[in-house]
């Protein structure tokens, strides 16, 4: 038996490289359940579509595979490959296997927004799989490098290759990590994938089920998403079944101190409450935040304002109040800041405060 009286450096544990991921995956995916599981894949594909908000990629094709892995392709510049003059290994291994190591990370970092601020994703996807293969086309070659929970199986592999660009990434979840289960539902990628083509006017994404016994098909499933009107088709998308007040949709587009804001809006005449989604660089806050206040504030004001410009309240009576004036309103806010703060890796909502002045 341990005596709890002893107390010293030896009890201390430190934990170096991916362990942590490994030890606390709640930590850094906010569960080891389905949740956690389709979060490994939204960080891959993340990286993809900020290549494409970089305005360096156009299509982005993901997986599943029949052996319970996921692929994801795109056509960017793909992971840097020379070494990292801080590891001393190639930039391609350090990402995959140091947390924190990204170039997401403001500066002199290669993307001026990006919806992986923390800089853990793809190594958190490799510390929580079983085995990742990255292919990188890159500089008229193809770098390959393969790891196995978390700890790189060899050097990089570098052969002469074809002029095209891009990465892919190859993974394979840990069943000893998601004991629950590592098997992943199409319609819940598929949401998302549908949602990151709103959100990215022009991006073309195409995702494709191969695990053919699983889905009882003789072929594979697949599903393409591309929209050129961004989150108005968005909007439009979510009132097809309702009764639009007016046939246009709203939309408005403002670029201040670098953070991008987008709205679309529409009222509905069959709906009793509102539906606001916001987005901050891309990532879904369900929890709301700073850009959504933005929102309502400007709303209430601006129909105020426009109420007693028309006569249609009088300059006694109280103003409208923000709930009422919103009912029956569809509303996509998206933003994107070069120096977003959320709420944990998650990021379910967005902190910053001069987020709100911009969008209202």
């Amino acid at each position: 038996m341990v005596n709890s009286n002893n107390y010293g450096a030896q009890q201390i544990q430190v934990l170096e490289g991916l362990e942590p991921v490994r030890k606390r995956p709640g930590m850094y995916i906010g569960s080891t359940g389905p949740r956690g599981l389709h979060h490994l894949v939204y960080e891959v594909i993340d990286n993809s579509v900020d290549e494409a908000l970089a305005g360096h990629c156009n299509r982005i094709t993901a997986a599943l595979n029949a052996d319970g892995s996921v692929t994801v392709v795109d056509d960017g510049r793909g992971i840097p490959t020379d070494i990292h003059p801080a590891t001393g290994r190639s930039a391609l291994e350090t990402v995959l296997t140091v947390l924190h190591a990204g170039g997401k990370f403001g500066g002199d970092s290669g993307y001026k927004v990006s919806g992986g601020l923390h800089g853990v994703g793809v190594s958190v996807v490799n510390a929580l799989s079983e085995w990742v293969e990255v292919t990188v086309w890159r500089e008229g070659n193809v770098h390959t490098q393969r790891f196995e929970r978390g700890n790189p199986i060899g050097t990089l592999k570098t052969a002469k290759g074809s002029d095209r660009t891009g990465t892919q990434v190859i993974f394979k979840p840990d069943a000893t990590i998601f004991t629950h289960t590592t098997e992943f539902d199409y319609d819940t990628i598929a949401r998302r994938l549908r949602e990151l083509a709103y959100l990215n006017a022009g991006v073309d994404i195409t995702f494709t089920d191969y695990r053919l016994e699983l889905i009882k098909a003789k072929e594979p499933r697949e599903s393409r998403y591309c929209y050129e009107g961004g989150i108005k088709e968005y909007v439009a998308y979510i009132n097809s079944d309702k009764e639009p007040l007016h046939p246009d949709i709203i939309y408005v587009n403002a670029d201040k101190n670098g953070v991008q804001v987008e709205a679309a809006l529409q009222w509905c005449s069959d709906a009793f409450s509102d539906n606001l989604m916001g987005f901050a660089n891309n990532i879904r806050t369900i929890d709301g935040g700073t850009h959504l206040e933005g929102l309502k504030a400007v709303l209430t004001r601006t129909m105020n304002v426009f109420a007693r410009k028309r006569k249609k309240r009088k300059d006694a009576e109280s103003n409208m109040a923000g709930e009422n004036i919103r009912e029956g309103l569809t509303a996509v806010v998206s933003v994107k800041v070069p120096d977003p703060e959320f709420e944990g890796q998650t990021k379910t909502k967005l902190g910053n405060t001069e987020v709100r002045g911009i969008v209202d």
